[in-house]
């Protein structure tokens, strides 16, 4: 999978310290940095999620992990576009159960809020769920894609 990675100026140094574990673990993913990288308290948790989102949405990236201070605000922010499903998730079940039932295709991880290496086993956790497509959990599905295609329509 190719895994896309962002964060804002509370993230950034996470991020960083997340992406190089998981590659050196070798899970077979691509991983490529979107940025930030720290330097500027401007950097925005909106316009970093905001390119992750947009990634995921061109193809170029199939899964995204996204990195802000608590998680709550960027998880909030991607969560506005269309196609993207993201939950802040600090534990390994809520990772994969994420994936399994909800199709997330987004983790949020809060850099103040857990630990290198909680973070570490809730990314390889969320990497390596799928989505069971079980009927009920397509139907669920398939529910929030009706509400994201009726708020799509409002003027």
């Amino acid at each position: 999978m190719r895994i896309a990675f962002a964060a804002d100026h509370a993230g950034a140094a996470f991020k960083d310290e997340l992406m190089a574990r998981l590659e050196r673990a070798d899970l077979g993913h691509a991983y490529a940095d979107l940025g930030g990288d720290g330097s500027d308290p401007n950097d925005d948790y909106p316009d970093f999620a905001q390119r992750l989102g947009l990634a995921i949405q061109a193809g170029d990236a199939d899964r995204g992990i996204l990195i802000c201070g608590s998680g709550v605000g960027a998880s909030v922010a991607i969560n506005k576009m269309r196609g993207l499903r993201s939950a802040v998730c600090h534990d390994t079940y809520s990772a994969h159960q994420g994936v399994e039932h909800d199709d997330m295709n987004v983790l949020t991880l809060g850099a103040r809020v857990i630990g290198p290496e909680p973070a570490f086993e809730a990314a390889v956790a969320f990497l390596g769920a799928t989505f069971s497509g079980e009927p009920r959990h397509q139907r669920r599905l398939d529910k929030v894609f009706a509400i994201e295609a009726a708020e799509a329509t409002k003027d």
